[in-house]
C-alpha cells in the first residue's frame, strides 16, 4: 500500500513538532530537508524517531564517491529510515552510498533523485541535458538499480514506465502532489494523490496539507484516496 510522507519544510524544531503532534496517528512519515536539517541538525531526526515515527531524509547528496560515502554512513547512524542522493551524480557515487548503508546495524533505504519534479522540458534544454524528463528519469532510474539503490524519487508521470522497467519491488518515491483544487506553486509535473498511488510506493505532500484550513480533514481524504486505489 502507498505510504504517505508529510513534508516538515519548516523553520524549526518547534514549528515541525507541532506538526507531527497535530497530525498524529494520521502520519507516521516524515520528511526532514534541507531547510530544517541545516537549522536543527541531527537532533531533529532523533527528536522525531524518538516519537516513534519514520523520516526519510531528503538531503539529496551529490559529491565524489568517497564523500558521499561517509556521509550516508552518518546518516543512517541518526536512524532515519529513508535518504536521498542525486542520481546524476554518477554510478560510482551511489555504489558508494549504498554500501555505506548496507553496512550499517539498521540499514536505511537509500533512494536515488532522478529529474526534480520542478524541472520540465524546457529547464532541461537550459542546462544542456536535452531530453524529455520521462525518459531522462526512466535512464537514471534504470542505472540506480544498476547501481544498488533499492528506488529513486520520480514525478508522478514518470513512476509506472520505472516500475516497469526496474520491477515492482523498486522503490518509486513521488513528490509534487497537489489536491485537485490546489495550486502547483513551482511544480511542473505533479498529480493528485488517486493518480500517483497507482504506482507510487510513497507520495510526499506539504503545502496541500500546511496551507489547508483543516489539515487533518486534507490528510485523511489523502489517505482514504491512496488506500482507495489499492483496493480497486
Amino acid at each position: 500500500m502507498t505510504k504517505l510522507i508529510f513534508a516538515l519544510d519548516v523553520h524549526d524544531k518547534m514549528e515541525a513538532g507541532r506538526w507531527v503532534d497535530i497530525l498524529g496517528s494520521e502520519v507516521y512519515w516524515y520528511k526532514v530537508g534541507l531547510e530544517l536539517f541545516l537549522r536543527e541538525g541531527a537532533g531533529m531526526v532523533e527528536s522525531i524517531v524518538g516519537r516513534g515515527k519514520k523520516v526519510f531524509l531528503d538531503l539529496k547528496l551529490h559529491d565524489i564517491p568517497r564523500t558521499v560515502e561517509r556521509a550516508a554512513s552518518q546518516a543512517g547512524s541518526m536512524g532515519v529510515d529513508m535518504m536521498t542522493i542525486h542520481a546524476t551524480g554518477g554510478r560510482a557515487m551511489m555504489e558508494a552510498a549504498a554500501n555505506a548503508a548496507a553496512s550499517l546495524k539498521n540499514p536505511p533505504k537509500v533512494v536515488a533523485v532522478t529529474v526534480l519534479t520542478s524541472l520540465d522540458a524546457n529547464a532541461l534544454e537550459e542546462i544542456g541535458l536535452g531530453a524529455d524528463p520521462r525518459k531522462w528519469a526512466l535512464e537514471l532510474a534504470k542505472l540506480a538499480k544498476k547501481a544498488g539503490m533499492d528506488g529513486v524519487v520520480a514525478s508522478p508521470l514518470e513512476a509506472k514506465s520505472i516500475k516497469e522497467a526496474c520491477g515492482k519491488n523498486f522503490i518509486v518515491v513521488t513528490p509534487g502532489i497537489r489536491m485537485p483544487d490546489s495550486k502547483v506553486d513551482d511544480q511542473r509535473r505533479t498529480a493528485t494523490p488517486s493518480e500517483a498511488a497507482k504506482n507510487a510506493d510513497f507520495i510526499v505532500v506539504g503545502r496541500p496539507i500546511r496551507d489547508a484550513p483543516d489539515p487533518i480533514a486534507v490528510t485523511r481524504e489523502i489517505n482514504e484516496m491512496i488506500s482507495a486505489d489499492k483496493t480497486k
